[in-house]
């Protein structure tokens, strides 16, 4: 099954410099007549404040329901560490984020929440929801 993808199993290049969703890749859903969540959390998610060139830390959870797809998780980790050194806002990384597994996926519902680490005492949570969680 690891010959279909072209990065699981195998060694692979890092890219850190920008957001690449080509990175994404997907494979069938054996379910897609149930309604079923699929949670992945992220711990480790990087990038760099726009303005300061600081490093931001978060913890980014993303939930779906899918329908005919789901995302191959070692191409989620390498899409997720191409923000590393990539200046965006809180808020534009999470909603790259969700737009791109939507893209990807095509899902009934999906969420996306970006858990950001305070900076000068406050902590920015954005939250992106999009389609039906029937």
């Amino acid at each position: 099954m690891t010959s279909e993808f072209s990065a699981l199993g195998k060694k692979v290049d890092y890219k850190y410099d920008k957001p690449d969703a080509s990175l994404l890749e997907s494979f069938d859903n054996k379910h897609p007549e149930n309604n079923y969540v699929v949670k992945l959390e992220c711990n480790e998610f990087t990038a760099i404040c726009p303005v300061t060139g600081q490093p931001d830390f978060a913890k980014i959870d993303i939930e779906y329901i899918p329908d005919s797809k789901l995302v191959e998780s070692k191409s989620l980790k390498l899409y997720l560490f191409s923000f590393r050194n990539h200046g965006e806002f809180h808020e534009d990384c999470v909603n790259r984020i969700a737009n791109d597994i939507w893209s990807l996926l095509e899902p009934k519902w999906i969420k996306v929440t970006g858990n950001f680490n305070s900076r000068g005492g406050i902590a920015i949570v954005p939250v992106v929801e999009k389609g039906k969680k029937d």
